[in-house]
């Protein structure tokens, strides 16, 4: 039987390598997005996976956007939540509305998205739910206030729903990305790359089709017994302990 995974945001950076690497894999893929049409247009054309504009933060798109790729493709049995954005401020000078984007985007989303696949996993009784958070999650960032409490937010929400549905067959776990190498980065002024892979033992950026590996992993059958679980992939630049 061939699976159906849904990838938010993943037309392009991590999310498209992450709908390239669940494709390669064997499982359908749809790939939601939010606003460019013309990447995800590229994308589609590229890879070949089916492609879903809606926009994560409002709960009824995500209804009818959920609605329209099981139609399509059948029944969601895995959801990668990877939709997310940046508005760095120092606390002191963010505006409300950098923290209610931030906010609304990168945790609001995980629950619009699970809400409305989770019923159904529990009535089939298997499901893989796998979240995207980030280092920054786990040990804070200056002037990223908004972005590390959403993120961490997408860490406790994956501990308390993997134990509600651990009996259903769902696993529910979390990934947390350290520096990748993403069109954000490449961006960067060089004496700034430079220090952030200073600050990396391994002493390079992650790839994105490393973060792909380890979702894909995750989304595996083989996989029944992880949930709940934080996979770190950072290149040693922060043990959680």
């Amino acid at each position: 039987m061939t699976r159906v995974a849904l990838v938010t945001g993943g037309t392009r950076g991590i999310g498209a390598a992450i709908s390239i690497g669940l494709k390669k894999a064997g499982f359908k893929v749809a790939a939601n997005y939010g606003g460019n049409d013309a990447a995800a247009a590229a994308f589609k054309d590229e890879t070949g996976i089916a492609v879903f504009k809606w926009d994560v933060c409002n709960f009824e798109s995500c209804a009818e956007g959920i609605a329209k790729v099981e139609a399509e493709l059948g029944p969601i049995d895995v959801l990668v939540n990877n939709a997310g954005i940046t508005r760095d401020a120092t606390l002191h000078r963010m505006s409300k509305e950098k923290w209610r984007e931030v906010i609304s985007t990168d945790l609001d989303s995980v629950f619009n998205m699970c809400r409305n696949v989770i019923e159904g996993m529990r009535t089939r009784n298997y499901g893989r739910i796998i979240s995207i958070s980030s280092i920054n999650g786990q040990k804070g960032q200056v002037g990223q206030t908004n972005y590390s409490a959403a993120k961490a937010g997408v860490i406790g929400f994956t501990k308390a729903l993997a134990q509600e549905n651990a009996s259903k067959g769902i696993t529910v776990n979390v990934v947390c990305p350290g520096y990748i190498n993403t069109d954000m980065m490449k961006d960067l002024r060089p004496d700034v790359l430079k220090g952030i892979i200073d600050t990396i033992p391994s002493g390079r950026l992650g790839e994105p089709e490393e973060i792909a590996d380890g979702v894909v992993y995750l989304a595996d059958e083989k996989a029944g017994f992880i949930t709940g679980a934080t996979l770190t992939i950072n290149g040693a630049q922060y043990i959680a302990g």
